[in-house]
């Protein structure tokens, strides 16, 4: 029975382990049958990885009959069977309901594996310094699809027509010089105070090399910055 409350019983918590497991051992067994593979195909295909999971491990585990399940497992078997670890504790679409924690009631499974990642907000919960990664991969996109514009209209500017067609252009193209500069130097302070976190920011493309230049005086502009 599903526990549906912090007044249940001790002895149900297993319950909630084992059903996580049987997530996990179910897409396993679909992932497996999906590619054509053997239990001993995935346990060569894991020993290759560096991890040996053996055959008769990896049917215990599809059974049933394994009563642990390492992270390190999940996270090779999801590469050797080509998915994402979340993937198969969270089988979006092939387990319509799961616990995310014991004594807590059936949810949507999507909605399990979007709060685990943290792509859903959880009141209370500290989602560390992953908003501003993804603001810094944001940022970079922004950067670089300005910077790739802002070429093609310098281009579409020496190829004009008229004087009203350069203008035209001219006037894009200078937008787009503005974007990447604006995001380039929101992608400075960001990286400075992901250091100043004790954080290392993530790497940089080689066409944003430049926003790791040595800082200039604080109160300089953007367009002075970059």
């Amino acid at each position: 029975m599903t526990q549906h409350s912090v007044d249940a019983d001790e002895d149900d918590v297993p319950e909630w382990a084992d059903r996580i497991k049987a997530n996990v051992a179910g897409e396993i067994r679909r992932r497996r049958k999906e590619m054509g593979w053997s239990a001993q195909d995935l346990a060569d295909q894991c020993e290759r990885l560096g991890h040996p999971i053996p055959r008769n491990v990896i049917a215990n585990m599809e059974s049933g009959r394994r009563a642990s399940l390492p992270l390190v497992d999940v996270m090779v078997l999801a590469a050797a069977l080509k998915t994402y670890p979340i993937c198969l504790i969270f089988p979006v679409g092939y387990v319509e309901q799961t616990q995310e924690l014991p004594f807590q009631d059936l949810v949507p499974t999507w909605d399990a594996l979007r709060r685990f990642t943290s792509e859903q907000d959880v009141p209370g919960h500290d989602a560390g310094l992953v908003p501003d990664f993804e603001r810094h991969a944001s940022l970079v996109r922004t950067a670089l699809a300005a910077r790739e514009e802002e070429e093609r209209a310098r281009f579409a500017a020496k190829t004009a027509t008229s004087r009203a067609e350069q203008a035209e252009v001219e006037r894009r193209r200078s937008e787009y010089a503005d974007q990447a500069i604006s995001a380039k130097y929101s992608l400075r302070h960001l990286r400075r105070d992901l250091r100043a976190e004790g954080a290392a920011p993530p790497d940089l493309p080689l066409a944003l090399s430049d926003v790791d230049t040595p800082e200039s005086n604080a109160d300089t502009t953007p367009e002075d910055r970059l």
